[in-house]
């Protein structure tokens, strides 16, 4: 008795937690679905689900990716403004490695721009909702480039991972990744479904690095970016012992909670 007791208050906490952050009160559903107890149905119990929304994923060039949620909100990441596609996007996010992933002058009708940066010696902190999607950022370092001083020398807290909750699904984008992620990071970052990583294996992190990682988030779904020479083939190679490999000929991926693929698979929309 006692035990089914508990089984059920674990339930019933689990859904609390997730409707608490759909509503933006509590913040990300990803992070409480990560860190809650392993969910136990009791006997007996069916919940009807009901079939989930999509989200369409349209790679755009280099570091940016559209993302276009059930909603109506479209998002660009790492928005430099040369990659377009479709209609203006209603969010921005951008990291400051160098020109190629931020723009210091946007369109001025996009109503939201989301810096990984922060200002004056401060991490930035995002945790915006906006519309039906929960956006949140979680800071890594990166490398001071020539333009900017010393090359090579780190500065703190210069980049962002940004994670955008929509749909039931968490989508990680890794941006100008220059370094490892420690349990910290891992914890930080919570639940993913869907991870976007470079893979130019020079400017970022290398193959083997960056292909750790991917391991070690274990998304159902890997969504390679920031490619310039590096053979896909490199890139396959290493991560394809545990991840299936889907290479496509479109440019956008429409994925719901229902349909992503039971195996972590690889991928690679046309452009990539």
């Amino acid at each position: 008795m006692v035990r089914s007791l508990t089984v059920v208050i674990a339930f019933l906490g689990a859904l609390i937690a997730s409707a608490a952050a759909q509503d933006g009160s509590h913040g990300s559903e990803c992070l409480a679905m990560a860190n809650a107890p392993p969910r136990a149905i009791p006997a007996g119990f069916r919940p009807v689900a009901a079939k989930s929304e999509e989200v369409a994923i349209t790679y755009a060039g280099h570091a940016t990716y559209y993302i276009d949620t059930p909603g109506g909100i479209r998002i660009a990441t790492d928005y430099n403004g040369a990659y377009r596609t479709g209609r203006l996007p209603d969010v921005v996010t951008m990291n400051r490695a160098h020109g190629t992933h931020y723009t210091l002058f946007p369109d001025p009708k996009i109503q939201h721009v989301l810096h990984g940066w922060g200002e004056n010696g401060q991490p930035a902190h995002i945790a915006e909702r906006i519309g039906d999607v929960y956006i949140r950022n979680v800071t890594t370092d990166i490398r001071r480039y020539w333009g900017e001083g010393s090359g090579g020398e780190m500065i703190k807290d210069g980049n962002s991972i940004f994670i955008f909750e929509v749909a039931g699904l968490c989508i990680g984008h890794l941006g100008h990744l220059h370094h490892k992620l420690d349990e910290t990071h891992f914890a930080a970052i919570g639940r993913l479904d869907i991870v976007m990583v470079p893979i130019d294996g020079t400017y970022t992190m290398s193959l083997d690095g960056v292909s750790d990682i991917t391991r070690r988030l274990r998304a159902s779904v890997v969504l390679p970016m920031h490619r310039f020479a590096t053979p896909l083939e490199e890139f396959m190679r290493l991560i394809g012992q545990q991840f299936e490999i889907d290479q496509r000929s479109e440019r956008t991926l429409r994925i719901s909670r229902d349909t992503l693929p039971s195996t972590p698979t690889v991928i690679i929309l046309e452009g990539v």
